[in-house]
Parts: structure tokens; C-alpha cells; sequence
């Protein structure tokens, strides 16, 4: 039950805390752009030293190389369909400010579905995994979130508004951990073995896609390579003394 409460806290606590950042005081750039960089070697820290290999010991290899390419492209479509907001559209002459909402909501919910789906797979084969997963995705929740809240409240102009909006996207990613936990629990281990493989494409995608173009390492080198080594760090720690 600890172990439960524990994971239902951070899927709050990273996309709350975000949010919350972003509409008191936005950080430095140099900030965001480690948290980011840390964020997303975390998460490609936990797919390829702890998702994967767990797979390959329950399922088959092909089922495994499948399923991670398979978490890929979802994520793909998803990403292209309905994509994040960004402060791109600000620059744009006349943003259609209903619609920019509506898809903003959409879209934070779908990514968060997969989100909440990895933590679920990951809490049902084994607590430990699941709050590894659970603390990587946190992570990557705050600075997005920062990133996601600040256009929001330049289209609504309210805070309350856009702090309702962005918590309520939480809900599917409390969604997807229900489903992954309950729903595919007591099923097969080759099943189990494949979500987690398909969890391990969804965290890959959004780490390369999302996190570290995001995070502009090239042009803030030091801040970037420092956010990768220290997330790279923060896994192997929690693989060893987890």
C-alpha cells in the first residue's frame, strides 16, 4: 500500500510542481534546459538498463524488438496527430485561441495515457521498478510541464484556468497506470514482458525525440552534458541500491 500511495504521489507531484513553477516564476533557460537533459538520460537510463533487459528475461527477444518498435511508432503517431503546444505558436499573427486549448488538452492527455500505462506494467511486475519508472517520468513531468504552462496562460491569460487544465491531463496518466497495473497484471509473463518492452518505446521516443532536441544541448554544452551524466548517474544509483 506504501509502495502504491508512493507511486500515485508522483504522478502528481511531477506535472503539478511543474506547473506550478511555470506560473509563479519561470526559470532560467540554462535551468530548464538541464532539468531537461537530465529528464531524458534518465529515462533512456531506465528503458535500456532496466525495462528492456527485465523483458528479455520473461519474453521472448522477437516479442521484445517488437514491442519496443511498436512503443515507438505509437508514440510517433500520437506525437505527429496531436502534438505539444510550444511557444512557437505565440509568434503566429492570429492563434485560434479555442482550438489551441482543445488541442493542447488532447494532446497532454494522449502522451500521458503511455506515461501512466509504463508505470503500471512496470509496478505490476515488481514495486521497485514501478517507482523507478514512476521518479523518471516525475522528472521529465517538471520541466515539460514548465515548458507546456507558460503558452497556456499567454492563450487563456488566467492562471487558475490553466493551472485546472494542465492537472486535469494528470488524470489520464493516473488512467494508464490503473490500466497497466490491474488490467494486465494477472496475465501472461510473455504479455507482461511485451508492455514492458512497449513502455521501454514510448520513454525512448519521448526522451529523442522530445527532451533532447528540447534541451538544446549543443548550444548550452556544459548545463547539457552535465544533466546527462548526472540522470545516467541517478539510474545506475537506483539499479544498485533499489
Amino acid at each position: 500500500m506504501e509502495n502504491l500511495f508512493l507511486i500515485i504521489s508522483l504522478i502528481f507531484v511531477g506535472q503539478t510542481l511543474g506547473s506550478l513553477i511555470g506560473l509563479v516564476k519561470k526559470p532560467k533557460k540554462t535551468i530548464l534546459y538541464g532539468s531537461l537533459a537530465f529528464a531524458a538520460s534518465m529515462m533512456l537510463g531506465i528503458s535500456f538498463f532496466q525495462l528492456i533487459p527485465e523483458a528479455m528475461e520473461i519474453t521472448p527477444f522477437y516479442l521484445v524488438a517488437i514491442s519496443f518498435f511498436l512503443g515507438i511508432v505509437i508514440m510517433w503517431i500520437v506525437d505527429k496527430s496531436l502534438p505539444h503546444i510550444n511557444p512557437e505558436l505565440m509568434k503566429k499573427e492570429k492563434p485560434s485561441v479555442k482550438r489551441s486549448v482543445v488541442m493542447l488538452v488532447i494532446g497532454m492527455a494522449l502522451h500521458n495515457i503511455p506515461e501512466g500505462l509504463a508505470i503500471g506494467v512496470g509496478f505490476a511486475l515488481d514495486p521497485v521498478l514501478g517507482i523507478m519508472i514512476a521518479l523518471g517520468i516525475a522528472t521529465q513531468d517538471v520541466p515539460e510541464n514548465i515548458a507546456t504552462i507558460v503558452p497556456l496562460y499567454g492563450l487563456t491569460k488566467k492562471k487558475i484556468k490553466s493551472f485546472a487544465i494542465v492537472t486535469a491531463t494528470i488524470l489520464f496518466e493516473l488512467f494508464g497506470f490503473i490500466f497497466g497495473y490491474y488490467i494486465l497484471k494477472g496475465m501472461s509473463l510473455s504479455l507482461l514482458g511485451s508492455s514492458l518492452a512497449l513502455a521501454a518505446g514510448f520513454m525512448t521516443y519521448i526522451s529523442i525525440e522530445e527532451l533532447i532536441p528540447a534541451a538544446q544541448i549543443k548550444q548550452n554544452l556544459k548545463v547539457g552534458l552535465t544533466g546527462l551524466i548526472l540522470g545516467l548517474v541517478c539510474v545506475l544509483l537506483l539499479c544498485i541500491f533499489g
